[in-house]
């Protein structure tokens, strides 16, 4: 029996790949008939908006450091109308918190696991994710090298279902690269026309390896000049990537852009797509290259393989070696036939397999088979 209701329980809706997933499979959810709603355990984040919108009410607890009783009552009360729904977390702290708020609701609960899950299983958020598990339907990686990672962790109840389920992106939102888009964007960073440009978006962390990817960028620069590389994205490490960048062997042709809001016009712009990280789930930004039509370089981690095929629509390089990241750059743009036939490539790919038709389909089967038997009509959901 298809689920008439759900509840996406997140930690906040900042700008990130899980952020993005669950507004657009929301939205998704929505236009199909099914009464959404978001529960946020921190602030609502800068992409709330989209929600609102949309008319999909997203509700924030305020949730403080440690044990917050008074936030796990906001959770249970927005749950509470969720009768006879389906609650989706969204990784280990919204997972255990929204178990934890459940309690005796009867509610069917389903969890996603975005990334490569557990950096440290001995951790206290592992434990407390894990002991949740024994009351949680089913939990869903968002590739099969998660699923398997996790399927090896110790403590993983049999009971609970475990499956990989791709994420899908709205196919439709991205336009195939462009001439006029590159030469727009290069005048705007006061290049010359026809400087050809990498990009690359993501936080600014140190598993994306932005640090390395300017490594191999001097390298590149040593026999590609005309090039530049654009960084879209924000984080803690902003300012010694700044740094790096201001050297003189990178000085001007490396442009770190802050936090956007126009990524689907930004991917238009670039000749290639590069990921640098050293660990990744099932990426939201290589999707949404492919769908642009944008060969890449990724490395060779986590689910990139599965977005990836080598050769096909991209090179695929090992993590943390800045000359195999030069190397297959270096490749790529000195052959652009080779290089238009696998962006072309990735994009049909995408748009066979991962747009949020596809996804949504895929999670109506999971919360279906969580869940037999009809569900009662839910109430709808009040606005914050």
């Amino acid at each position: 029996m298809r689920a008439r209701a759900v509840t996406h329980v997140v930690e906040n809706l900042e700008r990130g790949g899980l952020e993005r997933t669950v507004i657009d499979l929301a939205r998704t959810q929505a236009a199909r008939g099914l009464c959404c709603q978001v529960v946020c355990l921190f602030q609502r984040g800068a992409l709330a908006g989209e929600l609102d919108a949309a008319g999909i009410p997203v509700h924030a607890c305020g949730k403080r450091h440690g044990l917050d009783l008074r936030a796990l009552a906001c959770l249970r009360r927005h749950l509470v109308a969720n009768a006879g729904g389906v609650v989706h977390t969204h990784n280990a702290s919204a997972h255990y918190h929204a178990v934890l708020a459940a309690t005796g609701l009867g509610l069917r609960v389903v969890n996603t696991r975005h990334g490569m899950g557990a950096l440290d299983a001995a951790s206290r958020r592992e434990q407390l994710y894990r002991l949740a598990l024994r009351r949680t339907a089913a939990v869903a990686t968002v590739c099969e090298a998660a699923r398997r990672d996790l399927a090896r962790t110790a403590g993983w109840p049999r009971a609970t279902r475990l499956v990989a389920l791709p994420n899908g992106i709205d196919v439709a939102r991205f336009a195939q690269r462009d001439e006029e888009a590159r030469e727009r964007l290069a005048a705007s960073l006061g290049l010359a026309p026809r400087t050809r440009l990498v990009g690359t978006v993501g936080r600014l962390n140190p598993v994306k390896d932005h640090a390395g990817l300017l490594l191999a960028f001097e390298r590149l620069l040593r026999d590609v000049p005309d090039v530049a590389l654009v960084v879209a994205g924000d984080g803690a490490l902003r300012a010694e990537l700044e740094s790096l960048a201001a050297a003189p062997a990178l000085a001007g042709r490396v442009h770190l852009l802050g936090d956007r809001g126009d990524v689907a016009d930004l991917l238009r712009a670039f000749d290639v797509f590069v990921l640098s990280s050293r660990s990744e789930g099932y990426s939201i930004a290589l999707l949404e290259a492919c769908a642009s039509a944008l060969p890449i370089v990724a490395t060779d981690v986590g689910g990139n393989t599965e977005i990836v095929q080598h050769g096909v629509n991209g090179l695929l390089v090992p993590p943390a070696d800045p000359a195999a990241l030069a190397q297959a750059l270096r490749a790529l743009l000195t052959d652009p036939l080779r290089a238009a036939a696998m962006g072309r490539g990735g994009q049909e790919r995408v748009r066979r397999e991962g747009s949020l038709v596809a996804m949504a389909d895929r999670y109506d089967r999971l919360y279906a088979d969580a869940a037999p038997g009809p569900a009662p009509a839910p109430a709808r959901y009040p606005r914050p």
